[in-house]
């Protein structure tokens, strides 16, 4: 019981619910969600921490980089939550806002690379 409340507890908050949102699309570094959430390092990296500790995404490390992807295994709750979310959350205009200013972080990446 205690893992399901942290799940739900996990994906009460609306920043976290947004970083799952962008990680729908695919792996991101924390850079590129600090700038498309506008919020500091410090603050995107305990979101995704609290993610983690969830469950609800993986990390890597790439040299100084970290990057964070929607965890693949989990329970079946976790799974369903995971396909359910994906499904909806991209519909709601936060989403869509997110996802515009994601692509043009990532139209400039290429000229000021963080990874």
């Amino acid at each position: 019981m205690k893992t399901t409340a942290q799940l739900f507890k996990a994906l009460s908050d609306e920043t976290r619910l947004r970083i799952l949102a962008l990680l729908a699309a695919g792996e991101l570094c924390v850079c590129e969600l600090m700038t498309t959430l506008q919020l500091p390092q410090s603050t995107v990296s305990r979101h995704l921490a609290y993610l983690r500790n969830a469950g609800l995404v993986e990390d890597r490390r790439q040299g100084v980089w970290m990057y964070y992807r929607l965890a693949d295994k989990g329970s079946a709750l976790q799974r369903d939550l995971m396909a359910l979310l994906q499904e909806h959350l991209g519909e709601l205009p936060q989403a869509r806002q997110d996802r515009a200013s994601l692509q043009a972080g990532l139209d400039q990446k290429a000229e000021t690379s963080c990874g």
